[in-house]
């Protein structure tokens, strides 16, 4: 008998390139950036910058001005890391980047351990990830935009 799987992949959440691409314009802006003004830049609706943004001050990354409104980076870019900004934004689930897909065949060996065997190696892959985004900063991606 030979069973089906299907596995459904997910892209890591494109809050994440958002949020680098916040942060970004506000650091390069020598004016006010309000959350239409970046809505405008990512072409996204004003409602998810906000959220992104929520997401940030949250973090201690950014300082959002009610009314009028506006934000500014509460650290310098050469400070704030791409790390800094994937894990404010929580892009993985539980801090998982990977995740093993749900109830395989425990009566295959190959079901049964899967999990154990493939979770070592999507751990190091993560954290190879996180230490590379870890060598970035928001200063090194702005000065490649001029």
């Amino acid at each position: 008998m030979v069973t089906t799987v299907v596995v459904h992949l997910k892209q890591i959440s494109t809050r994440f390139s958002i949020a680098v691409h916040t942060l970004s314009l506000i650091a390069v802006s020598s004016d006010d950036c309000t959350g239409d003004f970046i809505a405008d830049s990512v072409n996204t609706n004003p409602v998810i910058i906000r959220r992104i943004m929520g997401m940030l001050k949250k973090a201690g990354l950014l300082e959002v001005r009610p009314g009028v409104g506006g934000a500014s980076l509460l650290k310098s870019p050469e400070k704030i890391t791409l790390l800094d900004i994937y894990r404010a934004v929580n892009v993985t689930e539980e801090n998982k980047l990977f995740r093993i897909h749900d109830d395989p065949n425990v009566r295959c060996p190959v079901g049964r351990n899967i999990e154990l065997v493939l979770q070592s190696e999507l751990k190091e892959a993560q954290s190879a990830m996180e230490q590379r985004l870890a060598q970035t900063n928001l200063s090194q991606l702005t000065t490649r935009f001029k």
